[in-house]
């Protein structure tokens, strides 16, 4: 995302970004998109840490590398996602597997993730 400031349609390259990086499992990508001292917030972090907030995007990189950098490859959908331009919120609804989530993620004045925090269903 760079410098350029978040709208609708930079929302919209993220997500297809971001889902591209989830089916590549390129956990690297995925974090250069996370301010240095983003949070991320999620059950899974809550099972995997004992915490289910994740601070810092190294922090954040090592969890997923953790949680997920076994796996190869992912087909996530993405389901639907919303922008609201007021707050600087995405919020993702996607489904990889039989696990279903949304996943809303705040950003800063330079288009970078700053807080995200995940909600798991079935």
């Amino acid at each position: 995302m760079g410098a350029k400031k978040m709208d609708r349609e930079a929302a919209e390259r993220f997500v297809a970004a971001w889902r591209a990086s989830w089916c590549k499992v390129d956990i690297d990508a995925v974090v250069a998109h996370f301010a240095d001292d983003a949070q991320m917030r999620s059950p899974l972090a809550l099972t995997l840490t004992g915490s289910p907030v994740v601070a810092g995007a190294e922090n954040i990189r090592a969890y997923w590398q953790k949680a997920y950098g076994h796996i190869k490859s992912a087909d996530l959908k993405i389901l639907s996602w919303g922008w609201d331009g007021t707050i600087a919120r995405l919020t993702v609804w996607w489904q990889l597997g039989e696990t279903r989530a949304s996943e809303f993620m705040d950003f800063d004045g330079a288009g970078r993730v700053v807080r995200s925090e995940a909600f798991y269903g079935r």
